[in-house]
């Protein structure tokens, strides 16, 4: 009879020692996932949306997903400013943790919000009237007023006032603007300092953003060095009500018509 082989451990450790290498590379130079945690990004994006975030397009600065367990990098390499319009991953400048936000003012900018109309070096950004945003209501995503919720075959969606922003150099996406949000709708002029950058969310009532200050919950102004990498496309999107020993349910959670959408700055 022969002899069972007892297991290389010195192999299955190099093996998982090379995977995890491979991982790290991956996340650290190409593209890491993200998660949507929260409605500052309505209506383009939903909780509960999966995205894939490409590390290289601006250069490279926090380089590990495990950033703080590292000593913090200084400066950027191979370095470039992201476009107006982006949709950025970032980290916060007041705890550390990822934020996803769209660039709004570069470095020298004069940023400026009156009544919700966006002005960037003194020139109103064009901000028209679209169709309302309709948007399914589910176990992570609900109405945040009772008058904003229509009945609709399979559920209830809600419906909210969706404006199209047009920045200079032609960029454009959309944006939910329900009224008026003191300290949010009115704010500046502040110009960008160098190094910086302005971001804020697309649902304009409900991010907390470049208009806040950090000691606020905000994000103030951004330094470039804290941009993560750019959102590039929906990998799948969860609606909230999977149950964790329901398998059926993970099925019947997934929204099937998100995966694979792309996240340019235009309107949808």
């Amino acid at each position: 009879m022969s002899q069972k082989r007892g297991i290389n451990w010195r192999g299955e450790l190099r093996y998982t020692a090379l995977l995890l290498l491979a991982v790290f590379a991956i996340w650290s130079f190409v593209a890491k996932p993200f998660y949507i945690p929260s409605e500052s990004m309505l209506p383009m994006l939903l909780v509960g949306d999966r995205l894939v975030v490409t590390k290289y397009p601006y250069g490279y600065s926090y380089l590990s997903p495990f950033v703080r367990l590292l000593p913090r990098l200084e400066g950027r390499l191979f370095g470039r400013l992201p476009a107006r319009g982006d949709v950025v991953v970032l980290k916060s400048p007041g705890d550390g943790s990822d934020w996803i936000k769209r660039v709004i003012g570069l470095p020298g900018d004069t940023v400026e919000m009156q009544d919700g109309v966006l002005f960037l070096n003194g020139i109103r950004v064009s901000k028209l009237p679209a169709a309302p945003a309709a948007i399914r209501e589910s176990a992570n995503t609900r109405c945040v007023r009772m008058e904003f919720r229509k009945p609709a075959a399979g559920g209830t969606v809600c419906q909210y006032p969706r404006f199209i922003e047009t920045l200079p150099g032609g960029r454009r996406y959309a944006v939910l603007d329900i009224g008026y949000a003191p300290g949010v709708d009115d704010f500046g002029p502040s110009q960008v300092p160098a190094g910086h950058l302005f971001l804020m969310g697309d649902n304009r009532d409900n991010s907390a953003d470049s208009r806040v200050q950090v000691i606020d919950g905000g994000l103030g102004m951004v330094p470039v060095e804290n941009i993560i990498g750019r959102a590039e496309f929906i990998t799948f999107s969860v609606d909230g009500s999977a149950r964790l020993f329901s398998p059926a349910s993970w099925l019947s959670s997934l929204r099937m018509e998100r995966s694979g959408a792309r996240l340019a700055a235009s309107a949808n």
